[in-house]
């Protein structure tokens, strides 16, 4: 089985190595991958869920994920509860198993074929990821399903925003939660961008790399899966010969992204 861990920790961070130890005494003859979003940041634990687990992968997966700011209640928390812990089965039946919280289950919400809530502690731990969770997430990977508690509706989990920063990548490019299809332009239009307090000139490309050096595209990107109702793709920055993120200021994930024209 591959399993795909997406938790906030921090890149090089040792609790990576520590869930990893804890997945692997249940699930012995697994391949982990990594992969680390900022502190608190739903929104790219989200759309790394989607974009892994709705694209074309291992027959045989499941993703682990962690990003619990415990905003569900500001009030003091007893025994470390935070938010709960779910299940989701997508219709390629790559498993989903991690904490319910601000945009993590987002993306995948009308895409998944079955939802529910698990039935194990919310507390507990400081750090319910390794002590707490890998025992049902492995028991949910191997098709026991003895945990499942209630049914999730769609209803109950925010839609994605349509106008943020989901991701930077290692060149700069900004990944956004526009999705390309609400982008009506002739290739070549010149549009201008705001990042929360900058703002660019840019250049609509139906490719990024049909821009002279340069050039900031405003283009569909890299990033996108197929739904059922057909593929879905997301708007990107791309600053050809530079960085896109220093071009509006390095901008966080979870940031305003506004067309202007």
């Amino acid at each position: 089985m591959l399993i795909s861990l997406i938790a906030d920790y921090g890149i090089g961070d040792p609790a990576f190595a520590e869930v990893t130890q804890r997945l692997l005494m249940a699930l012995p003859s697994s391949q982990i991958s990594l992969l680390s979003v900022p502190p608190f940041s739903t929104l790219a634990t989200g759309f790394w869920i989607a974009q892994l687990g709705l694209n074309p992968g291992s027959s045989d997966r499941l993703i682990y994920h962690n990003c619990a700011p415990r905003q569900d209640d500001s009030e003091p928390r007893p025994d470390n509860e935070g938010e709960g812990l779910t299940y989701a089965l997508l219709p390629n039946n790559v498993k989903v198993v991690g904490v319910n919280a601000g945009y993590t289950l987002s993306f995948i919400k009308n895409a998944a074929q079955v939802l529910h809530t698990v039935k194990v502690s919310r507390g507990g731990s400081q750090f319910r990821s390794r002590d707490v969770f890998p025992v049902a997430a492995a028991a949910i990977a191997q098709s026991d399903f003895s945990l499942l508690g209630e049914v999730l509706k769609p209803s109950q989990i925010p839609d994605a925003p349509s106008d943020r920063v989901a991701w930077i990548d290692g060149y700069g490019n900004i990944k956004t939660t526009i999705p390309a299809d609400t982008v009506n332009l002739n290739p070549e239009a010149k549009v201008i961008i705001r990042v929360g307090d900058v703002v660019s000139d840019a250049v609509y490309s139906d490719g990024s790399f049909k821009v002279p050096e340069g050039t900031l595209a405003f283009s569909p990107g890299s990033s996108g899966w197929q739904t059922a109702n057909g593929e879905v793709r997301w708007m990107e920055l791309f600053l050809r010969g530079g960085s896109a993120w220093e071009r509006f200021g390095k901008p966080r994930i979870n940031q305003v992204v506004t067309r202007l024209s």
